[in-house]
């Protein structure tokens, strides 16, 4: 009985191994990281990381599945969704970032408003839930021999997310941590106030169970419409037009100048009037 060969690591995944990435890292990835993640999924990761010089065990980023709004729509003209794993920096990554930058100086206990209730459901019913009505973050910067402060004041109503966009219900997580999802969405606001650098992308927590709506346009310059003129106003002053060519009123060019200040011609329109003026050379060569 043969045993059945062992396939090196490199060829079970060349795409991680292409990365640097060994047979250990790839397995931590799999299993503990990113657990049940698409392998696609995680490679973005893993490139998101090595494009910012980030160690990717500690986790920086997440795999998010979200809900994407794409740029079709269906025969009734409404946007179309999908499901995709986007990549997204964490709360820990901007903390990351503060710390390298060298000026960090701490951060104070979050400040919570006061308690609120309120009813939230959809139609078939609602429930009572508590929450805090805002939270106030503070971090500390040193700029030069100053230690300045920045803060943020986030709203829960404003940031928490739902179990569907066809109810208010808040989801699991903002239903069981509704105090340490606020905090967290004022921090990632106070850290991009302070360091800017940081850059304005959603971080997950702030993204948790809620839609995907890419803001990016396509800004390419959209050539205009076409007008042309219209055919049957063609074939009626066709007659017209011929006549006027070979009595000598106006040459082919100057026709086709003066029609197509009113639409544009198609190449078989034009020669169809370059061809009156042919026949006319003809004519007189006769």
């Amino acid at each position: 009985m043969q045993n059945n060969p062992v396939v090196p690591f490199e060829q079970q995944y060349p795409a991680a191994a292409q990365r640097g990435l060994d047979q250990s890292i790839w397995g931590a990835l799999q299993n503990s990281i990113f657990p049940g993640a698409k392998e696609e999924s995680i490679l973005m990761a893993v490139d998101y990381c090595l494009a910012r010089n980030l160690d990717i065990l500690l986790k920086p980023v997440h795999i998010v599945p979200m809900r994407v709004k794409t740029s079709k729509k269906d025969s009734y003209g409404k946007d179309i969704y999908e499901y995709r794993d986007v990549v997204m920096p964490g709360i820990g990554l901007y903390r990351i970032q503060a710390d390298r930058s060298q000026t960090y100086a701490g951060a104070d206990e979050p400040e919570f408003g006061p308690l609120i209730t309120m009813a939230l459901g959809d139609s078939k019913g609602s429930s009572d839930y508590q929450f805090p009505e805002w939270c106030k973050y503070t971090v500390h910067k040193l700029m030069g021999d100053r230690l300045v402060t920045f803060r943020a004041k986030e709203y829960w109503m404003e940031n928490y997310a739902t179990t569907s966009k066809y109810t208010t219900e808040p989801n699991t997580m903002w239903k069981k941590r509704p105090y340490a999802q606020l905090a967290k969405c004022a921090e990632a606001q106070a850290l991009r106030k302070a360091w800017p650098d940081i850059g304005q992308a959603p971080t997950a927590e702030e993204m948790e169970g809620k839609e995907f709506v890419p803001s990016e346009k396509d800004v390419t310059p959209q050539q205009p419409a076409i007008k042309y003129y219209p055919t049957a106003q063609f074939d009626a002053n066709f007659v017209k037009w011929s006549s006027a060519i070979q009595s000598g009123k106006k040459s082919a060019e100057q026709l086709i100048a003066m029609i197509e200040s009113k639409g544009a011609l198609t190449d078989v329109q034009k020669q169809a009037i370059i061809n009156c003026e042919a026949v006319d050379a003809e004519a007189e060569e006769v």
